[in-house]
């Protein structure tokens, strides 16, 4: 470390130090609101919030955002509007070009903002809008902020029954960003007073997965393993396929030319949704709803019905409710069996995993009560109850279990990643049960592989 004498006299610490003595001091706080919301806007933005860092909407967020920008004290949520008919579009390519760009131009904004604070000095963060994120947490929680949680906070929408935020005037046609600020903003934003959401259902109709119920029931399996196919998991199981081929007529009889152009495509220009055709026909918003208004019809004719009769492949987990879904629902859709992407690597992640993967129409009949018990590395018990196709998971053992477990941590994630079987598990009493293995073998079923 250099003697003080020695520092004061560096040439950059003099000149930092004249520059604080005469230069551009931080501006005074709480910062203006209206002159944020314009820094905003003219950076790109097509809406802009404002939430503290102790609204109560985002407390579980709280501990993530001041490990990314310690101090962190109000949150700016970006709306950024997407060209709603390259959505709406069949042709997934169009689709897929505006999400890049308007994420692009998302990130572009939010950058532009941080740059023109950090100049007035201003501590300020933009997480990504959507990917790349903290990948070394995959498949735990790999994103430093929830966007969608902080706009309803800001006011720039409500949560629709497809899980896409409804803006007010542009629908669900938009994506969204948040900054991190160390500063105080003078005025506020409060969440909306009511919903967009006009409760059409045209998204239940439209989902090739059947992951939105019209109960409001979601199955995030279905859509994240179709829509999200060429993105992180479905990543690793395209790859594992690779991998697993004896040769190229082989590859072939897994993985169709058009798969591999489109990986290609993927991973080239950047990761193509599959579908989202739930943004595609919603017709909320005040600048989208006119035309639904006026002629019901004409929006399901020349919307919804070319998204649903669209010939194409819909990826499915086996035996999955989407499975059968599909064949229910779609005759013009195919399916093709894929390995689950959602693959915990630890009892955590398996009980947070597990209100994610699990399968309710497999559960209609079925009334049971599990205790688990983990020991080993990771020691922890759970009682899991599954009635009238509801999933129930609380820490602890309670009540009289219909199948006891207890398994040695380790032992148990082998097993459910098929690297142990269960007899020799059972043989060498790393796992222990008590109760009808038929038990077991239904559960496996509501959270298929």
């Amino acid at each position: 470390m250099p003697s003080k004498n020695k520092l004061d006299a560096h040439p950059s610490v003099v000149k930092v130090r004249q520059r604080h003595d005469h230069g551009i001091a931080r501006p005074a706080e709480p910062l203006d609101a209206s002159w944020l919301r314009e820094l905003c806007l003219d950076a790109g933005a097509d809406d802009v919030g404002f939430v503290e860092i102790d609204r109560p909407e985002i407390a579980d967020q709280r501990a993530d955002l001041e490990a990314a920008l310690p101090g962190v004290r109000v949150l700016i949520s970006i709306v950024t509007r997407m060209n709603r008919e390259n959505i709406r579009t069949p042709s997934r390519s169009v689709a897929n070009l505006e999400f890049h760009h308007s994420g692009d131009h998302s990130n572009e904004a939010a950058r532009q903002v941080v740059g023109k604070l950090e100049a007035m000095g201003v501590r300020a963060l933009n997480p990504a809008m959507g990917f790349p994120m903290e990948m070394d947490k995959f498949p735990g929680k790999t994103w430093v902020v929830s966007h969608k949680p902080v706009a309803v906070a800001a006011g720039m929408g409500k949560m629709g029954l497809h899980r896409n935020v409804i803006h007010p005037t542009f629908g669900n046609f938009i994506l969204l960003t948040t900054i991190l600020i160390d500063a105080e903003v003078s005025d506020l934003s409060q969440p909306l007073d009511y919903n967009p959401c006009v409760e059409c259902k045209l998204c239940v109709t439209a989902c090739p997965t059947g992951a939105i119920a019209s109960d409001g029931h979601f199955n995030f399996s279905a859509c994240y393993t179709h829509n999200y196919r060429e993105f992180m998991g479905g990543f690793g199981d395209w790859a594992e396929q690779v991998a697993e081929s004896r040769d190229a007529a082989d590859y072939r009889s897994r993985v169709t030319d058009q798969e591999s152009a489109s990986w290609w495509q993927s991973l080239s220009f950047g990761a193509n949704y599959k579908a989202a055709y739930c943004m595609s026909v919603c017709p909320a918003g005040e600048d989208v709803l006119g035309p639904w208004l006026n002629n019901r019809k004409a929006h399901v004719d020349t919307v919804v019905r070319p998204l649903v009769n669209k010939e194409e492949t819909i990826y499915v987990i086996p035996d999955s409710d989407a499975e059968k879904y599909v064949a229910s629902k779609f005759p013009n859709k195919s399916t093709k069996r894929v390995g689950q992407s959602l693959r915990p690597i630890n009892i955590e992640g398996l009980v947070e995993g597990m209100p994610l993967i699990f399968q309710r129409e497999q559960a209609a009949d079925m009334s049971a009560t599990y205790h688990f018990t983990f020991t080993g590395a990771e020691s922890r018990q759970i009682t899991v109850t599954i009635r009238d196709r509801e999933l129930d998971i609380t820490e602890g053992l309670h009540g009289e279990p219909d199948l006891r477990i207890t398994a040695d941590s380790q032992t148990w994630m082998r097993f459910l990643t098929k690297r142990s079987v269960l007899p020799w598990a059972l043989l060498r009493g790393r796992i222990k049960m008590h109760g009808s293995p038929r038990l077991l073998l239904t559960f496996g079923r509501l959270f298929p592989s």
